[in-house]
């Protein structure tokens, strides 16, 4: 494998304005190629919006939702990819023939469509159908896989997907700034980021501190160091719907260090350059090679009724 260049990147999207957002996905992949980067992601439902959904019918849904590869936004993810010479990663709703709806994220070159991952414990909307499983696929021969937001919180869909070969996994996520039991969690005021030319200060607070960026760190460079692997994390910045969204995409190393880092209130990536050798010194690397399955083989395969919550859809949505 020879090295590479990704770039990460955060914008702030319209509910249900597939044009205005794709457009931004085309400024920022036109730039990114200027920078010479390879690859560039983007957010979880980048191309349609996220948190709006939670209040829409199936009929609604359906509406919003396009065939994949065969939708206009698709093709036009193509187009971009094709016109920067660029791997471009996205996300959207879909459907298929028989009115089933999902939530894919979905990586394009030139050539077409290359890889489609339907979330696995997709919650915004009950209509959507939760994907039955993991994606790996090729980049420039780099082994990558996709696991979209709450994917990533259950540990063994992150061990699943390095096991069957992954080196990268790109975790799109709309996240953050949202309740949760955990103490320090909430919403972050709307009023700080109209407000954040004249005071950029608390707003960095509130984003850094336990509502966003200082939770995400205590686990998401865990995923990366345990398995050995490079992580493209990728999210909003700004207003999703009616919830702010703090940004942060980064790309961190097998060694789970952050090599990349958004930290502006702009639209805006930043670009890493991934380099094999990391793979092998990474310390995540020799834990793989140590498993003992035998001994926890029929522990983690136990049967198991999944029961997932999600504590902020359950607030009171009227603000």
């Amino acid at each position: 494998m020879d090295k590479i260049k990704i770039s990460t990147a955060q914008f702030e999207a319209k509910n249900a304005d597939k044009a205005y957002n794709l457009s931004v996905i085309e400024k920022l992949t036109k730039k990114a190629a200027e920078e010479g980067s390879d690859v560039i992601a983007f957010h979880e439902c980048s191309i349609t919006g996220y948190t709006f959904a939670r209040h829409l019918s199936k009929d609604q849904m359906l509406d919003l939702a396009e065939f994949v590869p065969d939708g206009e936004s698709t093709k036009k993810l193509i187009e971009i990819a094709t016109k920067y010479n660029m791997v471009v990663l996205a996300g959207l709703f879909e459907k298929d023939e028989y009115d089933n709806l999902y939530k894919p994220y979905i990586c394009v070159d030139k050539n077409g469509l290359i890889a489609k991952h339907h979330k696995i414990h997709p919650f915004i909307n009950p209509h959507l159908t939760a994907g039955q499983d993991y994606t790996i696929f090729e980049i420039h021969g780099w082994k990558c896989g996709i696991l979209i937001c709450y994917d990533n919180n259950i540990i063994e869909n992150v061990r699943a997907t390095r096991l069957l070969g992954a080196d990268i996994i790109f975790m799109p996520h709309v996240t953050m700034c949202t309740p949760s039991t955990r103490p320090g969690a909430g919403f972050v005021d709307p009023k700080l980021w109209k407000n954040r030319e004249t005071d950029p200060t608390s707003l960095r607070l509130e984003f850094d501190g336990m509502k966003g960026r200082a939770w995400l760190m205590k686990w998401l460079p865990a995923r990366a160091y345990d398995n050995g692997i490079y992580v493209v994390f990728s999210n909003p910045i700004g207003m999703d719907d009616d919830q702010l969204k703090n940004g942060c995409s980064m790309i961190l190393d097998p060694f789970g260090d952050i090599i990349a880092e958004c930290r502006s209130f702009d639209d805006s990536f930043v670009t890493a350059t991934i380099t094999p050798e990391k793979l092998e010194n990474a310390g995540g690397n020799r834990y793989i090679q140590a498993r003992r399955p035998n001994l926890y083989r029929d522990i983690i395969g136990h049967n198991h009724v999944p029961e997932q919550k999600i504590i902020w859809l359950n607030t009171d949505e009227s603000d």
